[in-house]
């Protein structure tokens, strides 16, 4: 599945109405971890394609989803289960950790 564009516009839709849990990378253009990190969330999205549905929010561009979801360090990982974000996963070091996370919060 490709990786979905969430905005404040979509997200109902995308997250809270989604019939699988969703993991949300929130990222900015300026962000240089962010954009190393992006390849591997590709990965992510390939690897766990049949478990989750796997979404980008640019903060520059969805201010308000930044704010209310109070993500103040980027890259942040939230993941949404039954619409409700769980424990955050700032700056992650590596796809070992990332998976390691997901596994921690069932998936």
């Amino acid at each position: 599945m490709a990786i979905i564009d969430v905005t404040k516009d979509n997200f109902v839709n995308e997250v809270q109405g989604a019939g699988k849990p969703v993991l949300i990378d929130f990222w900015a253009p300026w962000c240089g971890y962010c954009r190393r990190l992006s390849p591997v969330i590709d990965t992510v999205d390939g690897s766990y394609k049949d478990k989750l549905i796997v979404g980008k929010v640019n903060v520059d561009e969805q201010e308000e989803l930044e704010n209310r979801f109070e993500v103040m360090t980027l890259p942040t990982l939230l993941l949404f289960q039954d619409g409700k974000a769980g424990a955050p996963l700032i700056n992650p070091g590596s796809r070992t950790e990332i998976d390691r996370w997901l596994s921690e919060q069932g998936i």
